[in-house]
C-alpha cells in the first residue's frame, strides 16, 4: 500500500510538471515575442545585424563600457535636409540658436526625425531612403540623428546607452521648438531597431507630446524585460511595424504602441532569404508608404489570426506621413515581394 501511494504521488508530480511545461509553451507561443534573454530560452551568444548590412556575433553578457556612456548624449549630431538642401546637410546644434535660425528649418512644415540602428551613422541606408521619400512628396524638415559614438560600441553597451541618447534627442527637440516656435503637433520621430526604443525614450522625455512616433522592427534582444523599451505612452500616437519578430527573430515581436502592424505575419517577408532582409523591410515598407500610402492592414483579434492571415477586422493604413493619425489595435498587412511592395 505504501509503495502504491508513493507511485501515485510520483505520477501526480509528473502530470503537474507536464502541464506546467505545456502552459509555458502555450503562453510563449501566444505572446509571440523574441525572448532570447528569458530564462527558459536564454541564449548568451547570438547574431544580430548592424546597419552595415552584416550579421555580427553578440555576447549578451558582454561588459558595458561605462566610460563611454559618460556624456554620450552630448555627442549626438543632428543633420537637417529640406527641399532647399535635399543632399547637403545643415548641422543643427543644441544650445546654439544661430545654427537653427540660419538653417533652412521651417516651422510651418512637418518635421520628421530619423534614427538609425546599431552600428549605423548618418550615411546608413534608412536615412537616405526616408529622407528622399519625404522630400520627394513635399516640403518637410527631415532631421537625421547620428548617434554613431554609442551605436558602434558593443551591443550590450548600446542597449544600456539608448535611454541616455533618447533623452538627449528629447532635449534637442524641446530646444528646437523653443527656438523656432514649431509645434509638437507637427513632429514625427521614426526609429529603426535600437533606434525604435531610442525614439520612445525621446518621446518620454517630452512627456508624450509629439504627434507621432514610429518604431520600425524595434530590437528584441535584451528588451523583453527592459522598462526602457518603447511604449504607447511615449507619444500621442505610437506605431510599431514588426517584420522579424518571431521566436528567433531580431525584432521585438509583441505590440508596443497604439497600433502595431505585422506585415505578412511579422516574422519573414516575401522576397527575403535572410533575417537582415526581413529586419530591414520595416524601414523599406515605411518609406514606401510615405510615398504612396498604399499598404493597408486588417485588424486582428489574436496572434493566431496574424499568423494564419485570417484577420477580418477594420482596415487601417500602415505608415504614411500623416500627422493626425490615430487608432488602436493589431493589424496584418500583406505586401508584394518588390518595391513599392
Amino acid at each position: 500500500m505504501i509503495w502504491l501511494n508513493w507511485q501515485w504521488e510520483v505520477k501526480l508530480v509528473e502530470m503537474k510538471y507536464t502541464l506546467a511545461l505545456l502552459f509555458v509553451s502555450l503562453a510563449y507561443t501566444a505572446h509571440a515575442v523574441p525572448i532570447q534573454e528569458a530564462t527558459a530560452h536564454y541564449q548568451r551568444h547570438i547574431q544580430f545585424p548592424g546597419d552595415d548590412g552584416l550579421m555580427h556575433d553578440v555576447d549578451l553578457e558582454d561588459e558595458v563600457d561605462e566610460e563611454l556612456l559618460v556624456g554620450i548624449a552630448e555627442r549626438n549630431a543632428y543633420y537637417l535636409f529640406t527641399r532647399l538642401n535635399p543632399d547637403s546637410a545643415q548641422t543643427l546644434v543644441i544650445n546654439d540658436a544661430d545654427s537653427i535660425r540660419n538653417s533652412n528649418f521651417n516651422p510651418a512644415h512637418n518635421t520628421v526625425v530619423v534614427v538609425h540602428g546599431w552600428l549605423g551613422n548618418q550615411n546608413t541606408g534608412i536615412n537616405g531612403r526616408i529622407r528622399d521619400a519625404y522630400l520627394g512628396k513635399g516640403d518637410a524638415n527631415v532631421i537625421v540623428l547620428d548617434w554613431r559614438r554609442l551605436a558602434r560600441s558593443n551591443y550590450v553597451t548600446a542597449v544600456r546607452g539608448v535611454p541616455i541618447v533618447g533623452v538627449g534627442l528629447g532635449q534637442f527637440v524641446r530646444y528646437l521648438v523653443g527656438v523656432t516656435g514649431a509645434s509638437y503637433d507637427r513632429i514625427h520621430l521614426v526609429g529603426f531597431s535600437l533606434g525604435g526604443h531610442l525614439v520612445g525614450n525621446a518621446g518620454r522625455e517630452l512627456e508624450g507630446r509629439v504627434a507621432r512616433i514610429t518604431a520600425l522592427d524595434p530590437a528584441g534582444p535584451l528588451w523583453v524585460f527592459n522598462s526602457n523599451r518603447i511604449n504607447s505612452n511615449d507619444g500621442r500616437y505610437v506605431e510599431g511595424i514588426h517584420t522579424n519578430g518571431a521566436l528567433i527573430g531580431l525584432g521585438y515581436g509583441s505590440a508596443i504602441g497604439h497600433v502595431d502592424f505585422f506585415p505578412n505575419g511579422g516574422e519573414s517577408q516575401p522576397g527575403c532569404l535572410t533575417p537582415i532582409c526581413d529586419h530591414n523591410r520595416a524601414w523599406e515598407f515605411f518609406a514606401s508608404t510615405v510615398s504612396y500610402n498604399h499598404l493597408v492592414g486588417r485588424e486582428c483579434s489574436n496572434s493566431l489570426q496574424i499568423s494564419l492571415n485570417t484577420c477580418r477586422g477594420n482596415q487601417f493604413p500602415m505608415g504614411n506621413d500623416h500627422m493626425d493619425k490615430h487608432g488602436s489595435g493589431r493589424y496584418r498587412v500583406n505586401t508584394k515581394r518588390r518595391y513599392p511592395y
